[in-house]
C-alpha cells in the first residue's frame, strides 16, 4: 500500500542533473504567486483536502502501460469561488516492472493555480495549471531511484455542502519526464502521459 509519508524524506534530497521537469523555472512560480496575491483578498481561507484517484499511465517512447490507484494530500489558499494555490503530496500506486523487475511507489510533490467559475449554479467548476516533482523507487543495478517532472492540467467541479466543506470530482491530466535510466552502453529517457480520475473533499477555515 501507499505510504505518503516516505516523500518528506526523500523528495528534496534529489539530482535533477538528468531530468527535465517540464521547464520549471523560479520564474515561473513567480508568476505564479504574483497573479495569486493580486487576485485574493480578506475572504480568502486556508482548505485542506484528501483525494483517491484511479490512473493510467501510458508511455509515449516504449509500448508500455501501468494502471492502479492514487491518493493526494492538499493544502491551498484561496477563495473557493475564484482563485486559489494549492500544493499536494501525492501517493500513487505501482505494480509495474516497466524499468526494473521491482518498481516501487511513486512520490511526487505538485503547486497548482485553481480559477474557479461561479455561474450562480449549485456546483463550482475549476480548472488547475502546475508542476510537480517527484521520485520512485527502483531495483537496477546502477540506480536505486528515479526521477520525475510534470506538467499538470486538471478540470473539475467543487460540490459545496456548507461553507467550510466541499466535494471534489476531477480529471488530472499529467505529462511527465523521468530521469534518464543508465544501461551501462547508454542512457534511455521515458516520458509518459498519466490521466487520474479523482474523488475527494476539502475543509475550508
Amino acid at each position: 500500500y501507499i505510504h505518503i509519508y516516505k516523500l518528506r524524506d526523500n523528495l528534496f534530497g534529489y539530482n535533477s542533473k538528468n531530468i527535465n521537469i517540464g521547464n520549471i523555472h523560479l520564474k515561473s512560480l513567480i508568476i505564479i504567486l504574483t497573479l495569486l496575491t493580486t487576485s485574493l483578498y480578506s475572504e480568502a481561507k486556508i482548505y485542506f483536502g484528501l483525494d483517491y484517484g484511479k490512473f493510467n499511465e501510458d508511455f509515449s517512447n516504449i509500448a508500455a502501460k501501468s494502471s492502479s490507484e492514487s491518493v493526494r494530500l492538499k493544502l491551498g489558499y484561496g477563495i473557493r469561488e475564484n482563485y486559489s494555490i494549492e500544493f499536494a503530496l501525492e501517493a500513487l500506486d505501482n505494480d509495474s516492472k516497466i524499468f526494473s523487475n521491482n518498481d516501487g511507489e511513486k512520490y511526487a510533490l505538485n503547486i497548482a493555480l485553481v480559477k474557479t467559475f461561479d455561474f450562480d449554479i449549485y456546483v463550482l467548476p475549476f480548472i488547475k495549471l502546475g508542476f510537480g516533482a517527484g521520485y520512485m523507487d527502483v531495483n537496477r543495478e546502477l540506480q536505486s531511484k528515479l526521477n520525475f517532472g510534470s506538467f499538470n492540467a486538471e478540470v473539475g467541479t467543487y460540490i459545496p455542502i456548507n461553507e467550510y466543506l466541499d466535494f471534489e470530482i476531477a480529471y488530472n491530466y499529467k505529462d511527465l519526464s523521468y530521469e534518464a535510466v543508465d544501461t551501462i552502453a547508454y542512457e534511455l529517457k521515458y516520458k509518459s502521459n498519466v490521466d487520474t480520475f479523482y474523488f475527494g473533499f476539502n475543509i475550508r477555515y
